[in-house]
């Protein structure tokens, strides 16, 4: 058995990659193909038996393209797709304007006036029609390609309504250049021009969330460094990771990133892991520790012995479990595309019985033809086209303007609908970097004045702890005789006092007496690190740093329990260290000593059970928990790695959002099924008008009503989408 992740181009909707994957299914030697939409991949498990050229060919015979084996080092295409989309806005405007200014009391142009010069008018109209043929021809295309291989979708509705319109459109042009000048009433290539901009300005939204998504292996990849220094007998000798191989003895300098995944023979340094583990402390590391690819050294020099390069790498591994993971999707239903299957036949077969129809009765092929395109505009399906990418445009850039970033409309869709929500804990629930918690201040300074001086002195460490007073020490006061004490602190002279900042040890070695261990109990009790503060041998100070609980967790915990949610914490810290995070928000269940490769194991279990997940984390190692989960959620705090792995980014880390943005999905959805009701209740009133069945009442209707009565339905979609920006949401 082999297994391939291809590339595929031509895929437009759900219906595209949901056709495809059936249609690879079916094929023999396919044990299984996933295909999915975002990242236009398919993931094949295949027999032996099959090359990579059957495959290809499966595809192209199933109405696509295979582009090859995916690459994740593959260039990211240039398009102009916004440049297009602005160009057609603005040509929309003439085009509206040209074909309904008189309708609405706007100063006709005089040599397009519909009556004085219905030629110009219909030519002009036919004109500026052309260029949006071209511009949505892959709609067209794709519309009848999914008809033809049995899968219409929202292109095949869409692509019948706008060819009916033009081609009869065409036919008036036609009857009026030869003289029937009554036909100039009978145009609508506005319909046309419209319907297909509305469908390209969707499709541009949806494309830039694929595109975001698309680039998240390759940050995956970016995140190890191009090249290593390498341990020679005549000394150091840079070289790329290429040139590595296992057992090689690399050398690793403060500020520089380690280059494969390895084991340390000579020095000792603290690491940032934080992209690997989640966690904010860098750790201690010295001879035989093992050290990961991309981790940072913080303040030492290493060197180390080279373990495992390329493809067993941890960054590698990585990468593998986001791949296939994203290529694990959950049924989503489409209410649309599946009802479309058989509102596109239906309409045709009316269409059709009603041209035969009146032909039968004997009432003349122009009235026979009047009905048939009639019913095909009348059914145009621009109300139900817009239903759902209305109401997730407004949706969206409501979700964007609260600072709730959603890449994808599945995701609103899925939002309201999970019923499990895991956190992972630091980063996420906490805020991933050390900050002060506590202050027992003992001297006659303010906290602000204190902690200027502590941070100023901070200023010039590289110890980790000197991250936490980071904001104090940028008012930087002038140090004398500055000096980093090994194991101790730091020492330093402001304004002739001395100070001296670091742990109890430094207290030994200066021989004062503690008399504030009581403090120090308290803090430790707290999960603190503790810094003391010391002016002229007298303690001044003891500061507790730790990582501290977000703003504003425990409302949203209680929140969510009230929704009847189950709260998950998964965390790689032991259990005791989890307990008190989870008894202070008030979660009940956790899961700990999670390792980051088992992380997606656990979410998969979950999902096993038949829970629907929302995963909200961040750092690297949460990136395939959060693309195999229902609906990923990030802190914008978080990697871009795990930003681009997951649906959603919370942009200003507040974690309120998670409620708005359930509220927002929830009412999303209710608007997008009103949407569709009132489209087909629309299709159900007006198809018997178009057909002619309530003639014998004088009620009639011909394509230019009907074209009329295609865009109030229109409009009322779009009121109704409207509606969702009146959404109230929770501000604090």
């Amino acid at each position: 058995m082999q297994k391939q992740i291809l590339k595929i181009s031509g895929m437009t909707c759900s219906a595209c990659s949901n056709g495809l994957e059936k249609y690879l299914n079916k094929q023999k030697g396919i044990i299984y193909a996933s295909v999915n939409l975002v990242l236009e991949q398919a993931l094949i498990l295949y027999d032996d038996n099959l090359t990579l050229e059957d495959l290809n060919t499966f595809v192209k015979d199933a109405g696509f393209k295979s582009l090859g084996v995916y690459n994740e080092h593959e260039e990211k295409k240039q398009n102009n797709d916004k440049i297009l989309l602005i160009i057609f806005g603005f040509l929309s405007i003439i085009v509206l304007y040209i074909s309904m200014s008189h309708m609405i009391g706007l100063p006709v142009i005089p040599f397009l006036n519909m009556m004085n010069y219905p030629i110009h008018y219909s030519i002009c109209l036919l004109l500026l029609s052309i260029p949006y043929l071209f511009y949505g021809f892959d709609i067209l295309k794709n519309g009848f390609k999914n008809l033809i291989h049995k899968s219409p979708n929202m292109d095949t509705l869409v692509s019948i309504g706008v060819l009916a319109s033009f081609l009869y459109s065409l036919y008036g042009t036609v009857m009026i250049i030869i003289g029937k000048i009554e036909y100039v009433e009978n145009l609508y290539y506005e319909s046309a021009c419209i319907v297909l901009f509305f469908i390209k300005l969707g499709r541009f939204i949806d494309g830039r969330s694929k595109e975001k998504t698309k680039e998240a292996i390759k940050d995956l990849v970016s995140i190890t460094p191009e090249k290593a220094i390498l341990k020679t007998k005549e000394g150091e000798k840079e070289v790329t990771l290429d040139e590595v191989k296992k057992g090689d003895i690399l050398i690793c300098k403060t500020g520089m990133k380690v280059a494969v995944d390895g084991i340390i023979t000579h020095g000792v340094s603290h690491f940032d892991e934080s992209f690997i583990t989640g966690e904010s402390m860098p750790v201690k590391k010295d001879k035989n520790a093992k050290i990961v690819a991309g981790s940072l050294n913080i303040d030492g020099y290493i060197e180390y012995k080279a373990e495992k390069i390329g493809k067993d790498s941890t960054i590698s591994e990585i990468v593998r479990l986001v791949v296939e993971a994203t290529n694990t999707k959950a049924p989503i239903a489409k209410i649309a595309d599946k009802v479309s299957g058989i509102f596109v036949p239906s309409i045709m077969v009316i269409a059709i019985l009603t041209f035969i129809v009146y032909l039968v009765l004997g009432n003349g092929i122009n009235d026979a033809l009047t009905h048939f395109v009639t019913v095909l505009v009348v059914a145009c399906p621009c109300a139900l086209g817009l239903a759902t990418p209305l109401a997730i445009v407004v949706s969206e850039g409501l979700c964007a303007k609260n600072g709730i970033l959603v890449k994808t409309s599945e995701t609103l869709e899925n939002a309201h609908k999970v019923d499990t929500i895991v956190f992972d804990k630091t980063g996420t629930l906490t805020y991933g970097n050390l900050k002060i918690s506590k202050v027992f201040n003992y001297s006659d300074y303010t906290n602000d004045e204190l902690l200027s001086i502590v941070g100023s002195l901070e200023a010039k460490s590289t110890h980790p702890i000197a991250s936490a007073f980071k904001e104090y020490g940028e008012n930087k006061k002038e140090i004398q005789e500055f000096k980093n004490l090994a194991g101790l602190g730091l020492t330093g002279t402001i304004n002739e006092k001395q100070y001296y900042v670091g742990n109890n040890k430094i207290l030994i070695s200066l021989k004062i007496k503690n008399q504030k261990s009581e403090d120090e109990k308290t803090l430790a009790k707290q999960g603190n690190s503790i810094v003391y503060v010391i002016e002229n041998q007298k303690i001044i100070a003891l500061i507790g740093v730790k990582d501290i609980v977000r703003e504003n967790s425990s409302k949203v915990i209680r929140e969510l329990n009230k929704m009847g949610k189950e709260i998950i914490m998964l965390t790689g810290d032991n259990e005791l260290t989890a307990m008190k995070v989870a008894k202070e928000l008030g979660i009940s269940k956790i899961i700990s000593n999670v390792m980051p490769k088992d992380k997606v194991g656990e979410i998969k279990k979950i999902m096993n059970n038949g829970k629907k997940v929302m995963m909200i984390g961040d750092g690297i190692n949460d990136a395939p928990s959060l693309a195999i989960a229902l609906v990923g959620v990030s802190v914008s705090s978080g990697t871009d790695i795990a930003n681009n792995s997951a649906d959603v980014i919370l942009m200003n880390d507040n974690l309120l959002n998670l409620l708005n943005l359930i509220t927002i999905s929830k009412k999303t959805i209710r608007n997008i099924k009103q949407n569709l009701f009132w489209a087909f209740f629309y299709n159900i009133c007006m198809i018997p008008l178009a057909i002619g069945l309530f003639t014998r009442w004088n009620i009639n209707m011909n394509p230019m009503v009907a074209g009329f009565a295609m865009t109030v339905s229109s409009f009322t979609v779009i009121l109704n989408a409207l509606r969702l920006k009146r959404i109230k949401l929770r501000k604090d």
